[in-house]
Protein backbone atom coordinates (compact mmCIF):
# COMPACT_ATOMS: atom_id res chain seq x y z
CA UNK A 1 0.00 0.00 0.00
CA UNK A 2 0.99 3.66 -0.25
CA UNK A 3 1.66 5.65 2.90
CA UNK A 4 3.26 8.91 3.94
CA UNK A 5 6.47 8.25 5.86
CA UNK A 6 8.87 10.55 7.72
CA UNK A 7 12.39 9.22 7.08
CA UNK A 8 13.91 12.23 8.85
CA UNK A 9 12.22 15.00 10.87
CA UNK A 10 12.04 18.34 9.11
CA UNK A 11 9.95 20.72 7.04
CA UNK A 12 6.90 19.73 5.01
CA UNK A 13 9.03 18.23 2.25
CA UNK A 14 10.26 15.59 4.70
CA UNK A 15 6.91 13.82 4.16
CA UNK A 16 7.57 11.03 1.66
CA UNK A 17 5.01 8.94 -0.22
CA UNK A 18 6.29 5.36 -0.17
CA UNK A 19 5.24 1.77 -0.74
CA UNK A 20 4.98 -0.02 2.62
CA UNK A 21 3.55 -3.33 3.86
CA UNK A 22 -0.14 -3.54 4.69
CA UNK A 23 -0.83 -3.42 8.45
CA UNK A 24 -1.53 -6.68 10.25
CA UNK A 25 -4.93 -6.91 11.91
CA UNK A 26 -4.90 -8.09 15.51
CA UNK A 27 -7.74 -9.46 17.59
CA UNK A 28 -10.25 -6.75 18.40
CA UNK A 29 -9.23 -4.65 15.39
CA UNK A 30 -10.61 -4.02 11.93
CA UNK A 31 -8.73 -3.27 8.72
CA UNK A 32 -9.90 -0.12 6.94
CA UNK A 33 -9.51 0.83 3.32
CA UNK A 34 -8.84 4.51 3.96
CA UNK A 35 -10.78 7.05 1.90
CA UNK A 36 -9.62 10.18 3.75
CA UNK A 37 -7.55 11.28 6.74
CA UNK A 38 -7.66 14.42 8.82
CA UNK A 39 -4.59 16.64 9.12
CA UNK A 40 -3.89 17.82 12.67
CA UNK A 41 -1.32 19.98 14.47
CA UNK A 42 -0.12 16.81 16.17
CA UNK A 43 0.91 15.48 12.74
CA UNK A 44 2.97 18.60 12.15
CA UNK A 45 4.63 18.22 15.55
CA UNK A 46 5.38 14.56 14.78
CA UNK A 47 6.91 15.55 11.42
CA UNK A 48 9.16 18.04 13.23
CA UNK A 49 10.31 15.33 15.64
CA UNK A 50 8.56 16.80 18.69
CA UNK A 51 5.66 14.36 19.13
CA UNK A 52 6.60 10.71 18.67
CA UNK A 53 3.83 8.11 18.44
CA UNK A 54 3.05 6.15 21.60
CA UNK A 55 4.54 2.66 22.00
CA UNK A 56 2.98 0.16 19.63
CA UNK A 57 1.41 2.79 17.35
CA UNK A 58 2.15 3.17 13.65
CA UNK A 59 5.08 5.44 12.84
CA UNK A 60 3.14 7.05 10.01
CA UNK A 61 1.26 10.28 10.80
CA UNK A 62 -2.52 10.56 10.88
CA UNK A 63 -4.83 10.42 13.92
CA UNK A 64 -8.25 10.14 12.27
CA UNK A 65 -9.58 8.51 9.13
CA UNK A 66 -12.69 7.52 7.25
CA UNK A 67 -13.11 4.51 5.01
CA UNK A 68 -14.64 1.09 4.50
CA UNK A 69 -14.04 -2.00 6.59
CA UNK A 70 -11.95 -4.47 4.58
CA UNK A 71 -11.49 -7.22 7.21
CA UNK A 72 -12.47 -8.05 10.78
CA UNK A 73 -10.05 -9.24 13.41
CA UNK A 74 -10.84 -12.06 15.79
CA UNK A 75 -13.59 -11.26 18.27
CA UNK A 76 -14.95 -8.17 16.54
CA UNK A 77 -18.74 -7.90 16.71
CA UNK A 78 -21.22 -5.28 15.60
CA UNK A 79 -19.37 -4.39 12.37
CA UNK A 80 -19.29 -5.95 8.92
CA UNK A 81 -16.97 -5.88 5.92
CA UNK A 82 -18.05 -2.98 3.72
CA UNK A 83 -19.36 -0.76 6.54
CA UNK A 84 -18.55 2.91 6.01
CA UNK A 85 -16.96 4.28 9.15
CA UNK A 86 -14.64 6.90 10.61
CA UNK A 87 -12.20 6.30 13.44
CA UNK A 88 -9.97 7.80 16.07
CA UNK A 89 -6.53 6.18 15.76
CA UNK A 90 -3.10 6.30 17.40
CA UNK A 91 -1.30 6.87 14.10
CA UNK A 92 -1.02 5.55 10.56
CA UNK A 93 -3.88 7.48 8.98
CA UNK A 94 -1.84 8.91 6.09
CA UNK A 95 -2.06 5.60 4.27
CA UNK A 96 -4.30 3.52 2.05
CA UNK A 97 -4.98 1.02 4.83
CA UNK A 98 -4.90 1.15 8.60
CA UNK A 99 -5.70 -1.25 11.46
CA UNK A 100 -8.10 0.26 14.01
CA UNK A 101 -9.33 -0.96 17.40
CA UNK A 102 -13.00 -1.75 16.89
CA UNK A 103 -13.89 0.26 20.00
CA UNK A 104 -12.58 3.40 18.30
CA UNK A 105 -14.85 3.11 15.25
CA UNK A 106 -17.82 5.36 14.58
CA UNK A 107 -20.43 5.02 11.84
CA UNK A 108 -20.43 7.81 9.28
CA UNK A 109 -23.20 10.15 10.44
CA UNK A 110 -26.23 10.51 8.19
CA UNK A 111 -25.88 13.61 6.03
CA UNK A 112 -22.06 13.62 6.06
CA UNK A 113 -20.01 12.34 3.12
CA UNK A 114 -17.54 9.53 3.65
CA UNK A 115 -14.63 11.86 2.81
CA UNK A 116 -15.73 14.67 5.13
CA UNK A 117 -16.34 12.22 7.98
CA UNK A 118 -12.55 11.95 8.30
CA UNK A 119 -12.60 15.43 9.82
CA UNK A 120 -14.84 14.44 12.72
CA UNK A 121 -13.26 11.89 15.12
CA UNK A 122 -10.29 13.83 16.47
CA UNK A 123 -12.10 17.13 16.97
CA UNK A 124 -15.29 15.58 18.32
CA UNK A 125 -13.40 13.39 20.79
CA UNK A 126 -11.08 16.23 21.82
CA UNK A 127 -13.88 18.70 22.43
CA UNK A 128 -16.25 16.29 24.12
CA UNK A 129 -13.61 14.83 26.42
CA UNK A 130 -12.18 18.20 27.44
CA UNK A 131 -15.04 20.70 27.41
CA UNK A 132 -17.76 18.34 28.59
CA UNK A 133 -16.24 15.37 30.43
CA UNK A 134 -13.28 17.18 32.06
CA UNK A 135 -14.42 20.80 32.36
CA UNK A 136 -18.14 19.98 32.71
CA UNK A 137 -19.47 23.00 30.81
CA UNK A 138 -23.07 23.77 31.78
CA UNK A 139 -25.92 25.59 30.02
CA UNK A 140 -25.61 29.32 30.56
CA UNK A 141 -21.87 29.20 31.26
CA UNK A 142 -19.25 30.93 29.10
CA UNK A 143 -16.74 28.94 27.05
CA UNK A 144 -13.71 30.78 25.66
CA UNK A 145 -12.09 29.00 22.71
CA UNK A 146 -8.68 30.14 21.51
CA UNK A 147 -8.32 29.62 17.78
CA UNK A 148 -12.06 29.53 17.21
CA UNK A 149 -11.71 28.99 13.46
CA UNK A 150 -9.57 25.86 13.79
CA UNK A 151 -10.97 22.36 13.40
CA UNK A 152 -11.26 21.98 17.16
CA UNK A 153 -12.56 25.52 17.53
CA UNK A 154 -15.35 25.16 14.97
CA UNK A 155 -16.49 21.96 16.66
CA UNK A 156 -16.28 23.46 20.17
CA UNK A 157 -18.39 26.45 19.18
CA UNK A 158 -21.15 24.28 17.75
CA UNK A 159 -21.26 21.73 20.57
CA UNK A 160 -21.22 24.33 23.34
CA UNK A 161 -23.94 26.33 21.59
CA UNK A 162 -26.03 23.19 21.13
CA UNK A 163 -26.11 22.58 24.90
CA UNK A 164 -26.96 26.17 25.75
CA UNK A 165 -23.56 27.60 26.67
CA UNK A 166 -22.35 31.05 25.56
CA UNK A 167 -19.24 30.99 23.39
CA UNK A 168 -16.39 33.51 23.16
CA UNK A 169 -13.61 33.01 20.63
CA UNK A 170 -10.27 34.48 19.67
CA UNK A 171 -9.12 34.53 16.06
CA UNK A 172 -6.67 36.55 13.98
CA UNK A 173 -8.86 38.00 11.24
CA UNK A 174 -12.34 39.35 10.67
CA UNK A 175 -13.03 36.61 8.12
CA UNK A 176 -12.31 33.96 10.73
CA UNK A 177 -14.42 35.75 13.33
CA UNK A 178 -17.30 35.99 10.87
CA UNK A 179 -17.28 32.21 10.43
CA UNK A 180 -17.19 31.76 14.21
CA UNK A 181 -20.24 34.01 14.50
CA UNK A 182 -22.09 32.00 11.86
CA UNK A 183 -21.37 28.82 13.84
CA UNK A 184 -22.81 30.30 17.04
CA UNK A 185 -20.08 32.28 18.81
CA UNK A 186 -21.50 35.33 20.60
CA UNK A 187 -18.34 37.08 21.78
CA UNK A 188 -15.65 37.73 19.17
CA UNK A 189 -12.08 38.87 19.90
CA UNK A 190 -9.42 39.64 17.30
CA UNK A 191 -6.28 38.73 19.24
CA UNK A 192 -4.11 40.77 16.87
CA UNK A 193 -5.93 43.98 17.76
CA UNK A 194 -7.51 43.44 21.20
CA UNK A 195 -6.52 42.11 24.61
CA UNK A 196 -8.66 39.02 25.08
CA UNK A 197 -8.69 39.31 28.89
CA UNK A 198 -10.16 42.81 28.83
CA UNK A 199 -12.56 42.02 25.98
CA UNK A 200 -13.89 38.83 27.57
CA UNK A 201 -14.48 40.67 30.85
CA UNK A 202 -16.22 43.48 28.98
CA UNK A 203 -18.32 41.22 26.79
CA UNK A 204 -19.40 39.06 29.75
CA UNK A 205 -20.08 42.09 31.97
CA UNK A 206 -17.23 41.20 34.29
CA UNK A 207 -18.12 37.52 34.68
CA UNK A 208 -15.22 36.04 32.72
CA UNK A 209 -14.97 32.58 31.17
CA UNK A 210 -16.22 29.55 33.07
CA UNK A 211 -14.22 27.25 30.79
CA UNK A 212 -11.25 28.09 28.56
CA UNK A 213 -10.10 25.67 25.86
CA UNK A 214 -6.49 26.63 25.19
CA UNK A 215 -4.02 25.47 22.56
CA UNK A 216 -1.29 28.01 23.35
CA UNK A 217 0.14 26.80 26.64
CA UNK A 218 2.77 28.97 28.32
CA UNK A 219 2.22 32.15 26.30
CA UNK A 220 -1.39 32.46 27.46
CA UNK A 221 -1.15 30.83 30.89
CA UNK A 222 -1.15 33.93 33.10
CA UNK A 223 -3.70 35.80 30.99
CA UNK A 224 -5.99 32.78 30.81
CA UNK A 225 -6.10 32.62 34.60
CA UNK A 226 -6.96 36.34 34.62
CA UNK A 227 -9.79 35.69 32.17
CA UNK A 228 -11.33 32.88 34.25
CA UNK A 229 -14.56 33.35 36.18
CA UNK A 230 -14.90 32.27 39.81
CA UNK A 231 -14.75 28.45 39.84
CA UNK A 232 -13.43 28.58 36.26
CA UNK A 233 -11.59 25.73 34.52
CA UNK A 234 -8.66 26.25 32.17
CA UNK A 235 -8.06 23.21 29.95
CA UNK A 236 -4.80 23.27 27.99
CA UNK A 237 -4.58 20.88 25.04
CA UNK A 238 -1.64 22.34 23.10
CA UNK A 239 1.70 24.09 23.47
CA UNK A 240 1.86 26.32 20.40
CA UNK A 241 2.96 29.17 22.69
CA UNK A 242 5.61 27.26 24.64
CA UNK A 243 6.01 24.80 27.49
CA UNK A 244 6.96 26.86 30.56
CA UNK A 245 4.96 29.74 31.99
CA UNK A 246 4.42 31.53 35.29
CA UNK A 247 1.29 30.74 37.29
CA UNK A 248 -0.16 33.12 39.88
CA UNK A 249 -1.31 30.67 42.53
CA UNK A 250 -2.81 33.50 44.58
CA UNK A 251 -5.16 34.44 41.76
CA UNK A 252 -5.97 30.79 41.15
CA UNK A 253 -6.87 30.32 44.84
CA UNK A 254 -8.90 33.52 44.95
CA UNK A 255 -10.93 32.33 42.00
CA UNK A 256 -11.17 28.75 43.27
CA UNK A 257 -10.16 27.86 39.73
CA UNK A 258 -8.48 24.88 38.13
CA UNK A 259 -5.75 24.47 35.51
CA UNK A 260 -5.96 21.15 33.67
CA UNK A 261 -3.67 19.76 30.99
CA UNK A 262 -4.77 16.83 28.86
CA UNK A 263 -3.86 14.92 25.72
CA UNK A 264 -5.81 12.39 23.71
CA UNK A 265 -3.32 10.35 21.69
CA UNK A 266 -1.46 8.75 24.62
CA UNK A 267 -4.55 7.80 26.64
CA UNK A 268 -5.09 4.09 27.33
CA UNK A 269 -7.29 2.24 24.86
CA UNK A 270 -10.05 1.84 27.45
CA UNK A 271 -10.25 5.61 27.95
CA UNK A 272 -10.34 6.25 24.22
CA UNK A 273 -13.09 3.67 23.81
CA UNK A 274 -15.15 5.39 26.52
CA UNK A 275 -14.68 8.79 24.84
CA UNK A 276 -15.65 7.40 21.43
CA UNK A 277 -18.77 5.79 22.95
CA UNK A 278 -19.73 9.11 24.58
CA UNK A 279 -19.24 10.94 21.28
CA UNK A 280 -21.44 8.45 19.47
CA UNK A 281 -24.14 8.86 22.12
CA UNK A 282 -24.07 12.65 22.52
CA UNK A 283 -22.44 14.22 19.46
CA UNK A 284 -23.56 12.02 16.57
CA UNK A 285 -27.29 12.83 17.05
CA UNK A 286 -26.46 16.55 16.89
CA UNK A 287 -24.58 16.02 13.62
CA UNK A 288 -27.35 13.92 12.12
CA UNK A 289 -29.94 16.54 13.09
CA UNK A 290 -27.93 19.27 11.38
CA UNK A 291 -27.27 21.21 14.60
CA UNK A 292 -23.54 20.46 14.27
CA UNK A 293 -21.59 19.97 11.06
CA UNK A 294 -18.00 19.33 10.01
CA UNK A 295 -16.29 22.45 8.70
CA UNK A 296 -13.91 21.45 5.90
CA UNK A 297 -11.41 23.96 4.55
CA UNK A 298 -9.67 21.86 1.89
CA UNK A 299 -9.08 18.37 0.55
CA UNK A 300 -5.70 17.27 -0.86
CA UNK A 301 -4.64 14.00 -2.52
CA UNK A 302 -2.44 11.85 -0.30
CA UNK A 303 0.58 12.53 -2.48
CA UNK A 304 0.19 16.26 -1.71
CA UNK A 305 0.57 15.81 2.05
CA UNK A 306 3.40 18.36 2.11
CA UNK A 307 1.08 20.98 0.61
CA UNK A 308 -1.53 20.19 3.26
CA UNK A 309 1.05 20.62 6.03
CA UNK A 310 2.23 23.93 4.59
CA UNK A 311 -1.37 25.09 4.52
CA UNK A 312 -1.83 24.17 8.18
CA UNK A 313 1.39 25.86 9.24
CA UNK A 314 0.37 29.06 7.42
CA UNK A 315 -2.68 29.15 9.75
CA UNK A 316 -4.95 30.68 7.14
CA UNK A 317 -7.38 27.76 7.12
CA UNK A 318 -10.85 27.68 8.65
CA UNK A 319 -11.92 24.25 9.83
CA UNK A 320 -10.34 20.95 8.81
CA UNK A 321 -7.75 20.04 6.19
CA UNK A 322 -8.14 16.53 4.72
CA UNK A 323 -6.05 14.10 2.68
CA UNK A 324 -7.82 11.77 0.25
CA UNK A 325 -6.59 8.45 -1.13
CA UNK A 326 -8.85 8.26 -4.20
CA UNK A 327 -10.39 5.00 -3.03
Amino acid sequence: MRAITIPEPGDADSLVLDEVPDPEVQAGQVLLDVVAAGVNRADVMQRLGHYPPPPGASEYPGLEVSGRIAALGEGVEGWQVGDEVCALIDGGGYAERVAVPADQLLPVPRGVSLVDAAGLPEVACTVWSNVFLVANIQPGQVLLVHGGSSGIGTMAIQLAKAVGAHVAVTAGSQAKLDVCRELGAEFLVNYREEDFVERVRELTKGHGADVILDNMGAKYLARNVEALAINGRLVTIGLMGGRKGELDMGMLLAKRAAVIATSLRARPATEKAAIVAAVREHVWPLIESGAVRPVIHSRHPLEHAAEAHREMEASGHIGKILLTTGR
